[in-house]
């Protein structure tokens, strides 16, 4: 067949087919909405995704510069000591800036990061390359972006500047007050990648913080390399010279939280394909005749297969424009979500959101090259069906029944597959790929289950109409079955994360009932520890003092903590996963060391094992105990008291705890308010540095539930896909089967009857899907508790089962499906069933 040939044939395709649609644009609507549900949730959370990872490599400080190096206060302190800065600039380090981090509460107890720098340094450092501070104006960023009183803020009036976006979020009337300063609020434009931040001078930083003369950091905006050992000299052991990572260190500790999303996004795209695909399907069914004229007419297989590929693709790329856009804004809606999880796990800055054409292109290609070959089988079987005519019902059921023994037989492949290998994975890279296979393989079984509990229902249904009903239910399966398909992996999914949420809200509480045993913890100025120790042990109302030490370093390259306690606190917090026998002598005889469960799993430590600390280059030790840890991003490493004085420590504690006397609850909470008062007074402690034990408790519980939030968000909008693919399959199946129920109609069986029997079958039909969604949510929730979560994150959770939350999840399952078919039969009934039997044999 010649090329001009070939194109005129298909294009004549493509205008019948178009022509087809405009009698039938519920057939492509079906398709579109699969594709447009698949695409949102996909690019959506891959926008969040990207946002938040290049936010981690493209942290800056002012200016829209990013820090090469940073000076970091010595190991084991937490306090930097601002002269350092001022002999950095007087031996010349002019591209620097201090950096004062913290959290101070607001008039309403809500917390808020603050960050303090020399604004006016920064004005100076960079002035002398005019060409930057231009530049950074003209990309409406940074300081320059709007006319900021300069004059005012260096005077030391409490002016701050945040993003445009918080400022709406904290302030109404443009003031604020923090740390009981009250303060004014000038907004700069997103772009000036201060993401939650409120920056101000440094001096009102130290103030409202109450932290004088003191720096988190020092940030270097040029290559020190050339002079590096004449600035460690300059340091000496005031500090450490650290190069950036570039945002490494960030993206290693929330790599696990982003595959998370990521998987949760993949699954819903997979939803949504099985959508469009039973739009495809049943386009293609409801064409057979068509497409056996076209034949009959003289066109050959090669246009028609080819106008079929590109009616496949213009839906595609129609789809996928509109689910990009839905996904954009999805990611809007989403990333607020994300940024404070971020932040408050691991102190991530995420920065608004931007989105890359190549993205849309990207989810086009994607998507068609999915749809084709979900459809590929599709377009061969019509293509070679008889020119004769079609084929008959009973060739088809067999080919239905025969289909779904395939489909079974692969399951079974997949399962067993993942069920070998399962065991040998101890990377939570590979587990999920292998848990890939097993969300595969759960809705591949679900026809043939379908059809085989139909047909046992069957066996024990009396004759008559409930055994036509039960009869034809069976055959509603495969043209149900990708809908059904798709509502199963949804469930499944839904079952699978409210066990492993509950699971770990239910593990939490009885960690943190066992980790928390003081009723107030303090956290003073590193300058006021020692007072306020003084001050705790000599008051009358005090009970017990509890001390707690830590400091940063790393292992391996990955960053941890350094911990010890007072003897007390450590043998009454510490929740042990397993220990060595008679431990605890030997362990306060400096010899062993604890670590908790997620640095074990990464470092690959057992019991017995030594490990040689970089923070402790002189000590080798032997692991005696691997403990809980939950929530903490960082490895934690518990040394006894006397191993952290041996190595020259910070003698003062960073944290306190004490216990209160009385004898009853009321006598107990009100000398606790009475304490806390006490030291605000005498020593000006922040409301946000003294904690009772309820708050950290009501406060860890909603961060973590958060860490959970934004995939339970993505859950439920998968089951809504699902919901709205069950729509659109029972709304094109009822249209498709008045012709049978006009029949039945015709021989007295009259409305009502006939609405209860679809009513019944839809209902068995969703019923049975939903057992089949307990089992394979309970298998889902235990690889992803016993597995995932443990390789990602290092926790061990008891799985516990919420049957309320299965049954909310199942009732959702019903009403949907009943809605599902309700609209549909309502609009298919207003008119004269005996006109679908005339329909049926045009």
């Amino acid at each position: 067949m010649s090329n001009t040939k070939l194109i005129r044939m298909t294009r004549l395709c493509l205008e019948v087919f178009f022509a087809h649609y405009r009698q039938a644009p519920l057939q492509a609507a079906a398709i579109s909405i699969g594709i447009i549900l698949a695409v949102t949730l996909l690019i959506g959370v891959r926008t969040t995704n990207e946002n938040a990872i290049q936010s981690y490599s493209s942290a800056t400080e002012l200016l829209s510069q990013q820090a090469k190096w940073s000076v970091t206060p010595p190991l084991g302190s937490k306090r930097l000591d601002e002269n350092l800065y001022f002999d950095m600039r007087a031996d010349g380090f002019n591209n620097s800036l201090p950096v004062l981090q913290g959290v101070a509460s607001d008039s309403n107890g809500k917390r808020w990061r603050i960050q303090g720098s020399d604004l006016m340094a920064a004005l100076t450092s960079f002035s002398g390359s005019a060409s930057q501070v231009n530049n950074g104006a003209k990309a409406g960023g940074g300081l320059f972006s709007l006319n900021i009183p300069m004059g005012d803020i260096l005077s030391g009036d409490p002016i701050v500047l945040t993003s445009k976006s918080l400022a709406e979020q904290i302030s109404q009337d443009g003031n604020l007050v923090l740390g009981g300063v009250k303060i004014s609020v000038i907004a700069l434009d997103d772009a000036s990648n201060l993401g939650s931040d409120i920056l101000m001078d440094i001096s009102l930083a130290q103030r409202i913080l109450k932290r004088p003369n003191e720096l988190s950091y020092i940030a270097l905006f040029s290559d020190v390399s050339s002079y590096k050992s004449h600035l460690e000299r300059l340091i000496g052991n005031r500090g450490m010279l650290i190069e950036s990572d570039h945002g490494d260190g960030l993206t290693a500790l929330t790599e696990s939280f982003h595959l998370n999303l990521t998987a949760m996004s993949l699954l819903a795209f997979v939803v949504g394909l099985f959508i469009a695909y039973n739009g495809v399907r049943y386009s293609l069914l409801k064409r057979q005749r068509l497409l056996t004229q076209l034949q009959q007419q003289g066109i050959a297989k090669a246009p028609l297969m080819l106008a079929l590929c590109i009616e496949l693709l213009l839906l595609v790329i129609v789809g996928s424009i509109i689910g990009f856009m839905l996904g954009l804004q999805l990611s809007h809606w989403l990333q607020p979500m994300v940024s404070v999880t971020l932040e408050q796990l691991y102190g991530a800055k995420i920065f608004p959101g931007h989105w890359q054409w190549s993205w849309l292109f990207q989810a086009i290609g994607l998507t068609f090259l999915a749809a084709l070959a979900a459809s590929a089988s599709l377009f061969i079987q019509l293509i070679r069906q008889p020119l004769a005519g079609n084929s008959g019902h009973f060739t088809q059921q067999k080919s239905a029944d025969k289909i779904y023994r395939y489909q079974l037989l692969i399951a079974i492949t997949l399962g067993l597959v993942a069920a070998i290998l399962l065991p040998f994975s101890q990377d939570y890279r590979y587990t999920m790929l292998l848990l890939g296979l097993v969300v595969i393989a759960i809705p591949l079984t679900l026809p043939w289950s379908l059809a085989f509990m139909v047909s046992q229902l069957l066996k024990v249904t009396p004759k008559g109409l409930l055994h036509y009903q039960i009869a034809e239910t069976k055959e509603l399966i495969a043209p149900l079955s990708l809908a059904m398909m798709a509502m199963l992996l949804a469930l499944t999914a839904n079952i699978s994360m409210n066990t492993l949420v509950d699971s770990f809200e239910s593990t939490l509480k009885n960690w943190l009932d066992a980790r928390l045993h003081a009723e107030i913890y303090i956290r003073p100025a590193s300058n006021q520890m020692a007072e306020v120790e003084a001050f705790l042990k000599q008051h009358q109302d005090v009970d017990a003092l509890y001390k707690q030490w830590y400091l940063s370093s790393k292992q391996d390259k990955l960053p941890i903590n350094i911990v010890t306690r007072d003897k007390q606190s450590l043998a009454q917090t510490t929740v042990f996963k397993e220990t060595l026998e008679n431990m605890w002598p030997a362990f306060f005889a400096n010899k062993l060391v604890l670590i908790s469960e997620p640095l074990a799993i990464k470092l690959n430590l057992k019991l017995g094992d030594s490990i040689d600390l970089q923070a402790l280059p002189d000590n080798r030790f032997t692991v005696g105990g691997v403990f809980y840890d939950y929530g903490n991003p960082y490895g934690e490493v518990i040394i006894s008291p006397e191993t952290w004085r041996a190595n020259g420590f910070p003698e003062a504690p960073l944290s306190l705890a004490i216990n209160v006397k009385g004898d009853t609850d009321k006598l107990k909470q009100e000398l606790q308010q009475k304490l806390r008062q006490e030291l605000q007074q005498v020593f000006s402690i922040p409301d946000a540095m003294i904690f009772n034990q309820k708050k950290i408790k009501q406060q860890a519980i909603i961060m973590f539930k958060r860490t959970f939030s934004i995939t339970q968000v993505l859950n439920t909008l998968t089951l809504l896909v699902a919901a709205i693919g069950l729509f659109s399959a029972c709304f094109m199946l009822t249209q498709a089967r008045m012709a049978p129920m006009a029949r039945l109609y015709t021989m007295g069986v009259n409305r009502r009857q006939l609405t209860t029997l679809v009513f019944g079958q839809m209902l068995i039909i969703v019923l049975f899907t939903c057992l089949l969604a307990l089992p394979t949510g309970a298998i889902l929730g235990y690889l992803l508790i016993n597995k995932i979560t443990l390789q990602a994150f290092g926790w061990s959770i008891a799985m516990e089962w919420n049957w309320l939350a299965y049954g909310q999840v199942v009732l959702l399952a019903l009403v949907s499906s009943l809605l599902a078919v309700a609209l549909p039969l309502y609009h298919q009934t207003k008119r004269p069933l005996v006109s679908s039997l005339q329909r049926e044999v045009i």
